[in-house]
């Protein structure tokens, strides 16, 4: 397999891209999980999941369960949602709390921090505590985490450098997005399943060498020729287009931009995969990001947020969700050709395909960031 690899990190015009396992074998996803996403900043969801104080919400983040939960002082963080006690889940549903955090097992209570509050019975009954049981010791294993333009991200190794510094180069390139950002109704939110590996989501969403013949509509407004490639960046690739158009509703009405954003932006819109979970578009008017949640080697759980420089009223609700439908038609339009390819892995004869030098640059980014990884750790 190690060879394979290398084969991955030759120049574009030789290279070829990473080996069927890499999308289809339960070994590999494994060691991907320990190596890839536990040792990176991973995206796991969004700050509007626990929208208020004391709003909890679970993630199955792939076979690891974690709690997204907002405190009191309206900070989010990240706990390992398994009791101290007896490793009971400790919360299985998205809600918002009335109190502690409790297990329904024994009821051991754990403040919004994380903190053991309360451990009931014990030392034997009606007597809550004991010697050998120090609340100060056993509070909720809290998860590293870090939120960007409302998504939620952790880094489970604890082992990444600062967000700021993994990113910084995309960081920097979208420093103008760096700003509030508000999620203003349901409607800007959707999600889907899709029976596909997540690399191909991700090396799909890079590239816009498909558009003609997956997106028709989009091409028109969007020409492939109006489109260049973010490639040779670390940590993240993509693609902008130079035809960005608003959307226009009732009375011309349009979305307010992005306070501060540059003339550069006003018909210019950028699309990257962020390695090795997310995907994120940037606009003058509103942003959005989806976030990849493996469900094994060959499924994948995608949940898109769309983001807005104002809190909108409600008069805007039609025009939000429109712009949610145009944006989940366009990623369902994906779905054939990322499930496709998903079943093709399953060819033997498949020898991690062909690059075009011209195209498939970001694509190939993204191979080489996988495959240096798995090298550096024995793979």
């Amino acid at each position: 397999m190690s060879d394979a690899l290398q084969t991955v990190l030759n120049d574009i015009a030789t290279a070829k891209g990473l080996p069927n396992a890499h999308y289809i074998d339960a070994d590999m996803y494994a060691k991907e999980r320990e190596t890839i996403f536990f040792n990176s900043w991973t995206a796991i969801g969004f700050a509007s999941d626990a929208p208020a104080p004391a709003c909890v919400y679970p993630v199955d983040f792939m076979g690891m369960p974690l709690i997204i939960v907002r405190g009191k002082d309206n900070a989010v963080r990240v706990f390992q949602n398994t009791c101290r006690h007896r490793g009971m889940i400790l919360v299985d549903k998205p809600g918002t709390l009335k109190g502690p955090i409790r297990c329904p097992y024994h009821s051991w209570c754990y403040d919004l921090k994380g903190a053991l509050v309360r451990t009931p019975y014990v030392g034997g009954v009606d007597i809550d505590t004991h010697a050998d049981v120090d609340p100060a010791t056993l509070g909720l294993f809290e998860i590293r985490s870090h939120v960007w333009h409302g998504t939620v991200f952790v880094n489970v190794s604890g082992n990444a450098p600062d967000f700021a510094v993994a990113h910084k180069d995309i960081l920097t390139r979208w420093a103008e997005f760096d700003k509030p950002y508000f999620v203003p109704s349901d409607s800007c939110r959707f999600s889907m399943t899709v029976k596909t590996n997540w690399k191909l989501a991700i090396e799909n969403y890079c590239e816009s060498y498909h558009l003609p013949w997956i997106h028709p509509e989009l091409n028109e407004i969007s020409n492939i020729n109006d489109h260049y490639n973010i490639d040779e960046h670390e940590g993240y690739a993509g693609q902008g287009s130079l035809k960005y158009r608003q959307l226009v509703g009732e009375g011309g009405r349009k979305f307010p931009d992005f306070d501060g954003v540059g003339s550069r932006w006003d018909t210019l819109s950028e699309y990257a995969s962020w390695f090795p979970n997310m995907l994120t578009g940037v606009h003058r008017d509103f942003a959005f990001s989806v976030v990849l949640i493996p469900q094994g080697p060959e499924e994948t759980l995608e949940r898109a947020a769309m983001f807005y420089a104002q809190d909108l009223s409600a008069d805007y609700e039609p025009m939000i969700a429109e712009n949610a439908r145009i944006w989940r038609d366009i990623f369902m339009e994906d779905l054939g050709v990322v499930e496709g390819m998903q079943r093709g892995r399953h060819g033997p004869k498949f020898d991690g395909g062909k690059f075009s030098p011209v195209m498939d640059g970001p694509t190939h980014n993204f191979h080489k960031w996988v495959a240096r990884r798995m090298l550096a750790a024995g793979s």
